[in-house]
């Protein structure tokens, strides 16, 4: 079991890259939440088996939004928490 926190600058608000983000971790069967942060940025908690976060990351910074665009972003390894679906938190 693998779990991260990024943070993904860019284009990544108003344009569905939480919905499309939650998407592709349902298909990842990965874990965690997905949020807007009030400086425009998405902040992400997620994980699951080491391939399918290694999937899920490439996903994540090439924009799972068609209308979106990721210019920059951090990724930090996080300790494990019971996670057992993927949310979009408000």
């Amino acid at each position: 079991m693998k779990s991260i926190k990024i943070i993904v600058h860019g284009r990544v608000q108003g344009v569905g890259f939480r919905y499309c983000t939650k998407m592709i971790a349902d298909q990842l069967n990965i874990a965690g939440i997905v949020k807007n942060q009030n400086d425009g940025s998405v902040y992400i908690e997620a994980q699951g088996e080491s391939h399918a976060i290694d999937n899920f990351v490439k996903s994540v910074i090439s924009s799972p939004s068609p209308s979106g665009h990721v210019s920059n972003y951090i990724i930090n390894i996080n300790e494990v928490k019971d996670y057992t679906s993927f949310e979009v938190v408000y």
